[in-house]
């Protein structure tokens, strides 16, 4: 039997670009408990990596896609995620 399938690598290729590809990954994912000044802290460092990565965008689509519900990606905070997604749905 034959599959038809596409290999999915293009979907992921962005990934190699990516500015936080080699970083520790509790810069963009809270930790237990985090909250306050801590945690807009950490976002403010996710955020400042995400502000010159080249391939933000894509990051930012495939978490809104895929529907990330932690971490920061491209940019964004799964709470700015969720508000996009809730304004997508009422157009």
């Amino acid at each position: 039997m034959r599959t038809r399938t596409k290999p999915l690598l293009h979907v992921w290729d962005w990934q190699f670009e990516a500015a936080c590809r080699d970083m520790d990954s509790s810069v963009f994912f809270p930790p237990a408990g985090e909250r306050g000044r801590a945690r807009r802290r950490r976002e403010d460092e996710a955020r400042a990596v995400c502000g010159s990565c080249p391939v933000s965008e894509p990051c930012h689509r495939f978490a809104l896609t895929s529907q990330q519900p932690y971490g920061i990606w491209g940019g964004h905070t799964e709470t700015e995620r969720r508000s996009a997604v809730q304004m997508m749905r009422r157009r």
